[in-house]
């Protein structure tokens, strides 16, 4: 199919109209010629789906029907209006749906453009991760972030440059969901840095995959920690079961009635835990519970 798209590349405009136009030449001529022994009229759908590429809507509809006049007029049939608009809506209705195919084939790899001149210009890292959890795409700013020592970073082990994003890719089958985290990062030299995660599962076909920008925050991080006089990472509060359980579907990205039926509690019971998890955590936001819940319960999800 790759390659039969190449018919309808801009550059091949002119030929394919001409090929399209000497094409219906042929068919009517051989048509003529033949007569009353062979019709030939269903030939024409050729030339109207190669030239429908090209074609605006309404030029391609009036291509159709004139295909349908001549292949009726060269018919050894006796004339009819009904089978001349079916034939007429046949090879109109066959232009439309090839051009709206390619319409819409040339928005996809235009949008797909735009996104990879996006990606590779960013000066953020940017990199998408399959269901085996190896990168399958990477930008020239993730490649000197996470710096592999063989100098490729697509094929290579998620897990083995940022462990906390490659748990992240759940296996499972489960709602998509988006997320930061602040996580240790590990380059292809050996040295570790501070990494702020924004990523975003998602499904491509049945398979999970993965989608994060990764920001090097270590000096951002240090300076915070010698401003306010930290030693080390706030101490986790502890959570009971009942209450572990509201984090773990909000993960999954359940809503509150989801999470109610999930627990077979009311939702009224979801929104005071809510209430009691974001001051216990200190956090004001579901999606600032849902990084605490990944940064710190992460082995209890």
């Amino acid at each position: 199919m790759p390659r039969l798209e190449r018919v309808w590349e801009e550059r091949n405009r002119t030929p394919v109209l001409l090929v399209s136009g000497a094409i219906v030449l042929a068919v009517a001529l051989v048509d003529w010629r033949t007569k009353p022994y062979v019709s030939l009229g269903f030939l024409y759908l050729f030339p109207v789906m190669l030239a429908a590429g090209f074609l605006p809507r309404w030029v391609v509809a009036l291509l159709g029907i004139a295909c349908a006049v001549l292949s009726e007029i060269f018919s050894y049939l006796d004339p009819s209006f009904i089978r001349l608009a079916f034939e007429a809506l046949a090879l109109a209705g066959c232009g439309l749906f090839v051009a709206e195919l390619v319409r819409n084939r040339r928005l996809s790899l235009e949008a797909q453009e735009r996104f990879r001149i996006l990606v590779e210009t960013s000066p953020a890292a940017i990199v998408t991760v399959d269901e085996r959890g190896l990168v399958e795409l990477a930008n020239r700013a993730a490649a000197e972030l996470i710096a592999p020592r063989n100098g490729h970073l697509i094929g290579s082990p998620i897990a083995a440059f940022l462990p906390e994003l490659h748990q992240a890719l759940r296996r499972e089958e489960g709602p998509q969901f988006r997320a930061l985290m602040q996580c240790r990062g590990h380059r292809g030299t050996g040295e570790s840095f501070t990494a702020n995660v924004w990523f975003s599962t998602y499904k491509e076909g049945p398979s999970p995959k993965l989608a994060a920008i990764v920001v090097d925050v270590t000096e951002e991080t240090a300076a915070a920690d010698a401003n306010s006089g930290s030693t080390g990472p706030p101490a986790r509060t502890a959570l009971n079961s009942r209450e572990m359980e509201v984090p773990r579907l909000l993960v999954q990205g359940l809503g509150n009635k989801e999470i109610a039926s999930r627990m077979k509690i009311s939702e009224s019971a979801v929104k005071n835990t809510l209430q009691q998890l974001f001051a216990r955590t200190n956090v004001h936001t579901r999606s600032q519970l849902v990084r605490v819940a990944l940064e710190q319960y992460r082995d209890r999800l």
